[in-house]
């Protein structure tokens, strides 16, 4: 079984600018990335899909494979759907180890982690999804979803509900391009940290990532 990374980084990105290449903790999202990927045992090799040329350079001299992405499917317009199976097309590998660089905070031993269970669940589940505990009083259309607003219980007695966040999905090629999507038919929910599940969308997340950053590596 052939597993790579694929890490997919574009330009133009509109809440937090050039997020992935910008200074972070004395480097960038995007350099980080990789060199914690480099450190992974159990992946065989790190593809970088991108639009952007600056991006792809750095990761060529970084020693990962690179694939340049065709402008339709870096805008804004075209469907996630549409992405992630273009993206499978062109990765050349069995299973895909599908990496955001805006987890700065997952470990080594989480992403490790992951792929060994992966590999050990193959046959019960079609991709492993990180996800993270949500333990909210949510509403939607002004009524409560997740309790009874008469007998409140407790935060923590709340229903387990997880919420994907991307900071590592991994599926067979195959079945990336059939589902157009990181997840699987039956995917597999691996639970990871809070802390480790952040993910960098706007201004406050991407100080909040470099802060714990800098207290835990630099």
């Amino acid at each position: 079984m052939n597993i790579k990374a694929l890490v997919a980084v574009r330009s133009g990105s509109q809440r937090v600018k050039n997020k992935n290449i910008r200074p972070f903790a004395g480097s960038t999202l995007l350099e980080i990335k990789l060199e914690q990927l480099k450190r992974i045992p159990e992946l065989d090799g790190i593809v970088v899909n991108s639009n952007d040329d600056e991006m792809l350079r750095i990761a060529s001299e970084m020693g990962c494979e690179t694939v340049k992405r065709d402008p339709y499917y870096a805008s804004n317009e075209v469907s996630m759907s549409d992405v992630y199976a273009n993206m499978a097309e062109n990765c050349d590998c069995d299973v895909i180890a599908y990496i955001n660089v805006t987890n700065p905070l997952i470990e080594d031993s989480t992403i490790s982690a992951a792929i060994k269970t992966y590999e050990e669940n193959a046959g019960s589940f079609d991709s492993l999804n990180s996800a993270h505990l949500v333990k909210e009083f949510m509403f939607k259309d002004n009524l409560p979803i997740n309790y009874d607003l008469r007998h409140q219980p407790r935060s923590q007695d709340l229903p387990d509900i997880y919420a994907l966040n991307f900071a590592v999905s991994i599926i067979s090629r195959e079945k990336m391009i059939e589902c157009k999507n990181v997840v699987g038919y039956k995917p597999y929910i691996y639970g990871i940290d809070e802390v480790e599940a952040t993910d960098i969308d706007n201004p406050i997340d991407f100080e909040f990532a470099e802060f714990v950053y800098k207290k835990k590596h630099v």
